[in-house]
C-alpha cells in the first residue's frame, strides 16, 4: 500500500466498531497494525464526539503485541517510561524517542541502500554507531539537569566519536540519573 498525503481515516462507532472510511469496511485492530506497517498513517476518530481516538488505539496495539510475546520493549524500558511520566525531564522524553526512531529508520535506509537486504532489523550493521549516538544525544538532552555536564560540552561530546570510556561514562551517568530521578 503506497504512502498517501493524507491519513486513513477510522471512525469508531458507538458499538466501538472500526470503520475503514477509504474501503467502506470494518476493521480490526490487527488490520490498522498492518496499514501502519505497509507505510500509511492512520487517523482514528469518534464518529459521535469527533475526539481523535489514534494515539489510545496505537497505544492498545502495543499492548497487545507486547502481551502475546511480541515482545520490542524490555521491562526496564517500560520501566522508565512509567517513571518519566512523574519526573522532572517528562518533556524531554517524547523528543528522545522521537529522534532514536527517526535514527533508526535512518539507519534502516542506509542498510537496505547499501546492501540490499530485504529486512534491514536481520544483519544491522551500524546498530552500535546507532546507539553511540543515541547515548550521546540523550547525554546532549540532559545536559540542562542539575548535577550534570553544560548542554555545550555535552554537544561537542556528541559531535566525537564516542570511545569506550565515554560509553562507560554515559552509562554511569545515566544511572545516576536514574538514581537522582527515583529519589523524586
Amino acid at each position: 500500500m503506497a504512502e498517501t498525503a493524507k491519513p486513513l481515516l477510522i471512525k469508531r462507532y458507538a458499538s466501538r466498531r472500526l470503520y475503514n472510511t477509504e474501503t467502506s469496511d470494518y476493521v480490526t485492530l490487527e488490520d490498522i497494525a498492518g496499514f501502519i506497517r505497509a507505510g500509511r498513517e492512520v487517523q482514528i476518530v469518534d464518529l459521535k464526539s469527533g475526539d481523535d481516538l489514534t494515539r489510545q488505539y496505537l497505544l492498545q496495539i502495543v499492548a497487545e503485541h507486547e502481551s502475546k510475546g511480541d515482545t520490542v520493549l524490555p521491562t526496564n524500558v517500560l520501566t522508565d517510561l512509567v517513571r518519566s511520566y512523574t519526573s522532572n525531564i517528562q518533556s524531554v522524553v517524547p523528543q528522545f524517542l522521537a529522534a532514536s526512531f527517526e535514527m533508526l529508520r535512518d539507519g534502516q535506509s542506509k542498510v537496505m541502500e547499501n546492501m540490499g537486504i530485504p529486512n534491514p532489523l536481520a544483519a544491522m550493521p551500524g546498530f552500535d554507531l546507532m546507539r553511540k549516538q543515541q547515548e550521546a544525544f540523550m547525554k546532549t538532552m540532559i545536559g540542562g539537569v542539575p548535577g550534570w555536564a553544560s548542554t555545550t560540552v555535552a554537544k561537542e561530546e556528541a559531535e566525537a566519536p564516542a570511545s569506550s570510556e565515554d560509553l562507560a561514562d554515559i552509562k554511569k551517568q545515566l544511572a545516576e540519573l536514574q538514581k537522582k530521578l527515583s529519589k523524586l
